[in-house]
């Protein structure tokens, strides 16, 4: 496979990022993806168990600590942690796991959901590798001004939160790539060798995974979860949420009653109050819910549109391997 300044810059072997997701990305998936020569990214929340854990400010870095120790026992090779800076509470949560990886010593960091400039030079000063991720070409150059080493581009199709503008992953990348001169990675909408060699012809120099790494062996989401993943259509996704987010879900009743709610002018708050709770959830909130507890009908079950296409559960190992192996395959029948 083609190396790229990915490979270089993060000292991997596939220019193949696994896209971390809440709760279930931990260090089995995050060490079997980097073995195979991409890089694993371990979650935020990576290792939760319930809710209340998630509250405490001491439990949070007891269980990041625990997570990344087990990685580096796992396996030798380069992975990343995320880092959602958000606000509020958000915020305060983050910086803490932030003194905690560095610690731990990470070798990279994935920043999302606030401005690079927040810890991209705190970063650097202890030698980590900084990934920011951006859904237009505004924030793209505002990363590289901020110093970060490379960019995910994150297309409308994507599964989790996504951005406002819904600019599809084809009509972002090579924007983004024409507008900076640090590497840009692409998300949304890949799952498989034909859709890195596209990355490449857009000029994208890496990708960035979710939704196939969700339907892995290795990953800790819910079976049910699993399943409605390999069960799903090209209609099975839907994009939502633009007063409190887009976020883009497989279609439930969750997200058919959210919609209606949007539709009738409910307020940002009245939203928000049936985002956190409801009477089938069994005290969960809507994405544990799904992710955790297996509950497909009434949690938020994040996916990205390209689940259509994914139709088994196998390794990662083996996701990296298809796609080392397609994509010779695909350019030698380009040349012919």
């Amino acid at each position: 496979m083609k190396r790229t300044r990915i490979c270089e810059l993060f000292g991997i072997e596939y220019p193949i990022i696994q896209g971390p997701m809440a709760w279930i990305t931990r260090a089995e998936l995050v060490a079997a993806v980097s073995d195979a020569g991409g890089l694993g990214t371990l979650g935020p929340a990576a290792g939760e168990k319930n809710q209340e854990e998630a509250k405490d400010l001491d439990t949070v870095e007891k269980r990041l600590r625990e997570q990344i120790r087990k990685i580096k026992t796992l396996t030798g090779k380069p992975f990343a942690v995320n880092f959602p800076i958000g606000w509020g509470k958000q915020k305060i949560m983050n910086e803490r796991r932030i003194a905690a990886a560095l610690d731990e010593g990470i070798p990279i960091a994935n920043v999302s959901m606030g401005s690079p400039e927040a810890f991209t030079q705190k970063l650097h000063d202890v030698g980590v590798k900084v990934i920011h991720i951006v859904t237009s070409v505004k924030h793209a150059k505002k990363a590289e001004k901020a110093g970060v080493d490379a960019v995910v581009c994150i297309g409308y199709e994507a599964g989790g939160h996504i951005g406002p503008d819904e600019l599809p992953t084809f009509v972002l990348i090579p924007q983004v790539v024409d507008a900076v001169k640090i590497p840009v990675i692409a998300a949304g909408g890949i799952a498989d060798a034909r859709g890195l060699v596209a990355a490449f012809a857009l000029g994208a120099e890496g990708v960035y995974m979710g939704t196939r790494f969700l339907a892995t062996s290795e990953c800790n989401a819910h079976s049910n979860m699993k399943q409605a993943v390999i069960d799903a259509d090209d209609t099975s996704t839907v994009a939502f949420g633009r007063r409190t987010g887009i976020s883009r879900c497989i279609k439930n009743a969750y997200t058919k009653h959210h919609m209606e709610l949007e539709a009738i002018g409910a307020t940002f708050e009245e939203i928000r109050e049936y985002e956190r709770c409801g009477d089938n959830l069994k005290g969960w909130r809507r994405v544990p819910a799904a992710i955790i507890d297996g509950n497909i009908e009434y949690g938020s079950v994040a996916c990205g549109s390209i689940a259509g296409s994914i139709n088994e559960i196998v390794s990662a190992q083996e996701v990296i391997r298809r796609m080392a192996d397609g994509y010779q395959e695909i350019i030698k029948s380009l040349r012919d």
